[in-house]
């Protein structure tokens, strides 16, 4: 299916079908593929696991590394934990085009739990015939231009038999980012005695029976995490950096307290907080997010990852100077990630099929660039590069280079509700 000979492919005038590389059967993966397959490209997913599902995948197994620091570890890809569910209720949990209705095995709550998801993804995969075209328990090791003058790409991958070497018009990676745990830095965190380990890492609260845990972060898994672990712990003491963060907002228990950031740890066991409080806590549990990873790509820097931000790239997609042949699906969060995931895949779609055109490299690193600024002059740290900052403006924008509509009003104005309770602190309040 894939073609190995070295002609030069010349931007996003190669005429289809192109064949493709698409990197991780996970939500972004599954879209990307039905996107492909409608405009007629031929197409091959790669999947480390042996279930498509991505992130909704859960696994009960946890890294040898609770940190997730040693570069020797076994990866673990999904972040699940038993109890997790959607911060979105199920209304905003489908594709624009195909909502989220499954019947069998139905969790009769709003925000369900992961595994409908996952169910509803592997419906979305069978109804589209994507299966097929998902090659299981492969691991993509290398993705890199044939060379510096042509614009396709060689992917090395390997699975339990072998390892192979293959050509394709055009790469998008949708491996995920909640994977590469970001963990807290604080003086004397390396010293402090005790255990530590980050939310990717958690999956039942049980090792938390009668231990004084603290928790730090104020995102949904720390919220979630830091309710569930005070059934069964000793004390939970919440630290976060954010001013607006408020445990009373939300369901909570008398062994939970709220602390301002950690101003140190040290080798005696004590955690001391900016607030001039201290304990002695068993655990420091991280919940503080997932960086960026690509660990495949040899792009000649062409693409970078700093600090959060990857780039550079048009609207998030398309690195300028190899875009289309290389782009990437479902990189921004803090919006509806179902429908972004498959307005950015429809609109690579149709641009590899010529049907919709980017601008030249020079207008598009300028548009890049001009974000930057936009960000510095409004004081937006650069690890907030991908956040949609709860907007859906970007999502709109995307639909509309498609000929879509966008985000519809009742779509609109549900996720809008969501977000207030959410920055309310009442989310684990979820039905």
């Amino acid at each position: 299916m894939v073609h190995t000979n070295l002609t030069t492919a010349v931007d996003h005038l190669m005429a289809p079908p192109l064949t493709v590389a698409v990197i991780g059967a996970g939500a972004a993966g599954l879209a990307v593929g039905r996107a492909l397959k409608t405009e007629g490209h031929e197409f091959v997913i790669y999947e480390k696991s042996e279930k498509l599902g991505g992130t909704w995948l859960y696994d009960p197994r946890v890294e040898s590394d609770p940190l997730s620091l040693d570069p020797n570890r076994e990866i673990v890809h999904s972040s699940l934990y038993h109890s997790l569910r959607t911060n979105l209720p199920r209304e905003l949990m489908g594709f624009p085009d195909y909502p989220f209705s499954t019947e069998k095995n139905r969790d009769p709550r709003t925000f369900p739990g992961h595994e409908e998801v996952l169910q509803f993804l592997n419906e979305f995969a069978t109804k589209f015939g994507l299966v097929e075209s998902i090659r299981f328990k492969t691991e993509v090791i290398r993705v890199e231009r044939v060379d510096l003058r042509n614009d396709r790409w060689v992917v090395e991958s390997r699975n339990i038999e072998s390892s192979s070497n293959e050509l394709f018009d055009a790469v998008v990676v949708c491996n995920g980012h909640y994977t590469i745990p970001n963990v807290a830095d604080f003086p004397g965190r390396e010293k402090w005695p005790g255990k530590q380990i980050h939310s990717h890492n958690y999956r039942v609260p049980d090792p938390y029976k009668d231990q004084i845990v603290v928790v730090i972060g104020h995102g949904a898994s720390a919220r979630d995490i830091s309710v569930e672990i005070s059934n069964v712990a000793k004390q939970v003491h919440l630290s976060s950096r954010s001013p607006n963060f408020d445990i009373s907002n939300f369901e909570y228990r008398d062994n939970m307290s709220q602390h301002s950031k950690i101003d140190y740890a040290n080798e005696n066991g004590e955690v001391v907080f900016q607030d001039g409080v201290v304990v002695h806590p068993d655990i420091i549990l991280h919940c503080t997010g997932f960086k960026y990873g690509f660990p495949f790509l040899k792009s000649e820097g062409i693409v970078t990852v700093e600090d959060g931000r990857v780039g550079p790239l048009y609207r998030h997609v398309f690195p300028p100077k190899v875009g289309p042949n290389l782009s990437f699906i479902g990189l921004p969060y803090t919006g509806i990630g179902m429908h972004m995931i498959d307005f950015q895949a429809k609109w690579l779609a149709h641009v590899l099929s010529g049907k919709a055109r980017l601008p030249s490299v020079e207008e598009m690193e300028a548009e890049v660039q001009r974000h930057y600024r936009e960000m510095e002059e409004k004081g937006i740290p650069k690890h907030h590069t991908h956040c949609l900052h709860l907007q859906l403006d970007y999502l709109d924008q995307i639909a509309n280079l498609v000929g879509l509509e966008g985000v519809d009003e009742a779509s609109r104005s549900l996720f809008k509700r969501v977000v207030f309770e959410f920055l309310n602190g009442e989310a684990p309040n979820r039905a």
